[in-house]
């Protein structure tokens, strides 16, 4: 699932294309919105806020919010009216088009319209946002120790707590904070740290499009733990470990080191 810069990137590209831009055609590929017509209306910006993406538009005195998430598979594309598109017809989900681009989002995991007073209910649920205007480390600290025995990598990963974090992140912040992934939340020393690392993290990435937690961005070179299973760790040498963790259907895998990162007793 693509990271919380990943995220801020689309919404980077989807307000530089198309805010101030006068929609000439809307067509919405889900069965909820599928007769929507926005065409006329004017692109007001986009925004992320944590993983989510918000794209408002201005139609006919209404305002309305075009929420969409990436999940697993989603990407936004801009491309010139008549350009072959880089995914299959049958993988796209919204188009929208302007004066001489056309924004197709692919693949999306979640596409909902709606009244732009509603935003707060689809998103104001979400913790403070790593990469947003409302980032806010207390409140952030605050929440992640709220259940002190929750394991470390569902509380970084639970977009509540603070909102942008996804598996390679939350992977990468506890091996290089030095804690095994099941270490009870309550139990991670300065845990300020490890959020303020969170943010360097996303922040360091947030503008370059190949990620690194290492600072060597050369392919299999550029993370700590995350999808190296059984290769050596850049530290000990000792081979990196994974499990799958979490409840039926939501299980994910997590690295780490077990010198490095021992697991608790």
């Amino acid at each position: 699932m693509p990271e919380g810069d990943t995220v801020w990137r689309a919404a980077r590209l989807l307000d530089r294309e198309l805010s101030g831009e006068v929609l000439e055609r809307t067509d919405f590929r889900v069965p909820q919105h599928a007769t929507a017509d926005l065409s006329g209306g004017t692109v007001a910006e986009t925004v992320s806020r944590g993983k989510h993406l918000l794209t408002r538009i201005d139609h006919d005195g209404a305002a309305w919010t075009l929420h969409t998430h990436l999940k697993m598979e989603g990407a936004w594309r801009v491309l010139e009216p008549g350009r072959r598109w880089p995914r299959p017809t049958h993988q796209a989900r919204v188009v929208l088009e302007v004066p001489g681009r056309v924004a197709v989002g692919f693949s999306l995991g979640i596409v909902e319209l709606f009244p732009r007073e509603r935003e707060d209910d689809v998103v104001g649920h979400l913790g403070p946002d790593l990469l947003g205007p409302d980032w806010d480390e207390d409140e952030a600290l605050r929440r992640l120790l709220a259940e002190p025995d929750r394991p470390v990598v569902e509380a970084l990963l639970d977009q509540r707590n603070l909102a942008g974090i996804g598996n390679m992140y939350a992977a990468e912040l506890c091996f290089t904070h030095g804690v095994h992934p099941a270490t009870p939340m309550g139990a991670v020393a300065q845990p300020e740290r490890l959020v303020r690392r969170a943010r360097q993290m996303l922040q360091l990435n947030k503008e370059r499009a190949v990620q690194s937690t290492t600072g060597n961005l050369r392919e299999r070179e550029r993370m700590w733990v995350y999808r190296r299973d059984r290769s050596p760790c850049r530290r000990c040498g000792t081979p990196v470990a994974v499990a799958m963790r979490g409840s039926q259907g939501r299980e994910r895998a997590s690295y780490w080191c077990p010198v490095c990162q021992p697991e608790p007793a």
